[in-house]
């Protein structure tokens, strides 16, 4: 069925405002009198978290789970490392907040911090992608909730398999693959771009290809000095085994297939 409402991160970084970052609730339906406007805030609890990417608590391989229906949507954050757990099952045009990591227990459980990109995995836990450690150094890598309870569960690398940066990814179960991309070093990079920084490794240039039921780095492409590659996309096939990805500072689109 077509979606009724539609939900976005928004935040007061960089515009003086004091507030909490929110979520907001548009209303999608065109026969509504408040089609594609905001019809619900909720505010999160904290200042400067900087809500990044937003994820369902299941995706596409387990969406036919009537157990894991799409009835939570993960909100890491970029600054702060808090991830938000809200409820959009209950009520879809107002969704309330479920439950909150603190960054402290993201730091000391898996040394992990600058968090992006979440999507669920075929067994139903999340899988978070970060882009530093608690210090904002380069420091790859995922995180993992576990898909009922939402507990921090650990990392989900192999111990000693983080590339030393990390954005986006994007899996695809059929072929046993994930691909991630490198971002850049959020403690040089972090709070705003300086070409000071080309040249000297702030920003990523690696293509990450995970072994996905093993959870380990099998190949790296690398795809230039200060390339920064950002967003991955698989095509949305099922059995689709090519994507993109985008690179912000060389502004080059890349395809990667399987041979």
């Amino acid at each position: 069925p077509r979606e009724e409402v539609a939900y976005v991160t928004c935040t007061y970084r960089e515009t003086g405002v004091e507030q909490p970052d929110f979520l907001a609730t548009i209303d999608l339906n065109p026969r509504s009198c408040n089609y594609g406007q905001v019809i619900h805030r909720l505010p999160v609890p904290n200042l400067k978290d900087e809500l990044h990417c937003s994820g369902w608590s299941a995706g596409d391989s387990c969406f036919q789970d009537c157990a894991r229906r799409r009835r939570k949507l993960i909100l890491p954050s970029l600054i702060s490392s808090r991830i938000y757990v809200v409820d959009v099952g209950t009520q879809c045009h107002a969704p309330t907040l479920y439950k909150t990591i603190e960054p402290v227990d993201v730091f000391w459980k898996c040394d992990k911090g600058h968090l992006t990109v979440p999507h669920a995995l075929p067994n139903g836990d999340v899988l978070i992608a970060n882009m530093g450690d608690a210090a904002g150094n380069g420091n790859g890598g995922f995180v993992v909730l576990d898909g009922e309870t939402f507990d921090l569960k650990g990392n989900w690398e192999v111990q000693g398999g983080a590339p030393p940066t990390g954005h986006d990814f994007w899996l695809q179960p059929r072929h046993n693959v994930l691909v991630s991309s490198a971002g850049f070093v959020p403690r040089r990079a972090g709070y705003g771009f300086n070409p000071e920084d080309l040249h000297k490794g702030v920003f990523g240039r690696r293509l990450n290809v995970w072994n996905l039921s093993c959870q380990s780095l099998v190949q790296c492409f690398d795809l230039g000095e200060d390339s920064a590659p950002l967003s991955v996309r698989f095509l949305h096939g099922a059995e689709a085994a090519e994507g993109y990805v985008s690179c912000a500072l060389s502004g080059v689109i890349y395809r990667f297939f399987k041979s």
